[in-house]
């Protein structure tokens, strides 16, 4: 006769068991149900087949669960979307977007050409785009605008709008309509591990733009396009930048061309620049302002540890910018700038003036500081030529400094 009490136990032991595989694979569905893959929507890759309505309903599946922290997936393959907006604010509190395919352009850029941006995130948290490529297509549009044709701006590949925590880690973006990336009205974006590609002669391909945007970090990136490698708008506070490789391209500046094109204007702060490379830019470190009055200013900017292969400016500050002589003759520039530092600068220059301080006669540069800068011309000296610059130097300083105390 069996022991009532072994009995007792092993029927314990059992409901035990089945209480826990239960759980184990409620728990398996519930993780299983946080990813949203977009072949499972209708997307189809080869790239021929438009699947931004499957693009859209996996975000919307995503934005809107009641999980903490959901997945949106594109398998490996070759995607086609058209412009696609990915709009907030969301439930979940962390949407990872697991790129391990490619997302592909329309080829004809008048699908484009006039809306602003390809991918575009607005009023979104916590939103992470980890791998894969986008590829903008943009060989058509550029043709146009080279060859004096009437064509249309084009489209950014990637816009974040105000949004927080954002992340973009290792995405490759290559050959975008115009520019890579941009951050425009957002706080707390990290962007490392990025590769940007365009061809040298693409133009307006900046690739990645930030204004209007606080805490914004940039790493262990290679960018080489059209135009700028890094530009900065007005607005722009406590960015880092480091650990870049830039080229070819314009360089980094803090402007895209246009600061203080609007008499007010949010100035430009706490901007570091360290461990840069760049090659066979036409700039390097570069401020950059319209030649109109402006209630703008860029401050507290360090650039450190950088390195310039071949640049036509190495280090510049231009202040009388003034396009085709339109909207600006006879202006000066109001932007106040200060506070900028310029250590550890070696290199090679394209140029005899590796060092252009170019500064507003009505708002001069004030506390410009030059430590330790090596710049050569064919390995001969090279030249600084400064107006209305004013600060200090120490170290070894090659072009000899021509700043005013």
């Amino acid at each position: 006769m069996a022991n009532p009490i072994t009995c007792s136990f092993f029927f314990i032991l059992t409901i035990f068991f089945l209480m826990t595989t239960i759980f184990f694979v409620d728990s398996s569905v519930c993780a299983a149900s946080l990813t949203y893959n977009v072949v499972r929507y209708g997307a189809r890759s080869g790239g021929s087949i438009d699947s931004s309505e499957a693009f859209l309903t996996a975000w919307n599946l995503a934005c809107n669960a009641p999980q903490p922290a959901t997945t949106l997936y594109v398998p490996p393959g070759r995607f086609l979307l058209k412009s696609v907006k990915f709009q907030g604010p969301c439930k979940s509190s962390k949407i990872t977007i697991r790129i391990d395919g490619t997302l592909v352009a329309p080829s004809d850029y008048h699908v484009m050409g006039n809306i602003e941006s390809w991918l575009f995130f607005k009023n979104v948290d916590g939103v992470a785009i980890i791998g894969g490529t986008l590829d903008g297509q943009g060989r058509g549009l550029w043709d146009c605008k080279m060859s004096g044709k009437s064509c249309p701006p084009g489209a950014t590949s990637l816009l974040f709008s105000k949004s927080k925590r954002i992340e973009i880690n290792g995405l490759t973006s290559m050959n975008s309509q115009l520019f890579h990336i941009v951050i425009n009205t957002c706080e707390n974006v990290k962007v490392e591990g990025v590769q940007v590609s365009a061809p040298g002669d693409s133009p307006n391909t900046d690739g990645i733009h930030v204004q209007q945007s606080s805490g914004v970090t940039i790493s262990s990136s290679t960018i080489g396009t059209g135009d700028d490698c890094v530009s900065l708008g007005p607005g722009t506070d406590n960015l880092w930048i480091e650990n870049v490789h830039c080229g070819p391209g314009h360089g980094i500046r803090q402007v895209i061309g246009s600061l203080g094109k609007e008499y007010e204007e949010a100035g430009v702060q706490n901007v570091t620049v360290k461990r840069v490379t760049f090659s066979g830019t036409q700039n390097g470190v570069r401020i950059k302002s319209w030649a109109r009055p402006s209630t703008g200013f860029v401050k507290n900017v360090i650039f450190e540890d950088i390195t310039v292969e071949n640049s036509e400016n190495p280090i510049i500050i231009d202040q009388n910018y003034c396009p085709h002589n339109q909207e600006c003759p006879g202006e000066t520039s109001g932007i106040k700038i200060s506070g900028v530092t310029y250590n550890n600068i070696h290199g090679t220059s394209a140029s005899k003036v590796a060092i252009k301080q170019d500064c507003s006669s009505t708002a001069p540069c004030t506390n410009i500081r030059l430590d330790d800068v090596r710049l050569t011309y064919k390995n001969t000296q090279a030249y600084a030529s400064c107006a209305n610059a004013k600060g200090s130097t120490s170290g070894v300083v090659q072009p000899s400094s021509c700043l005013g105390a």
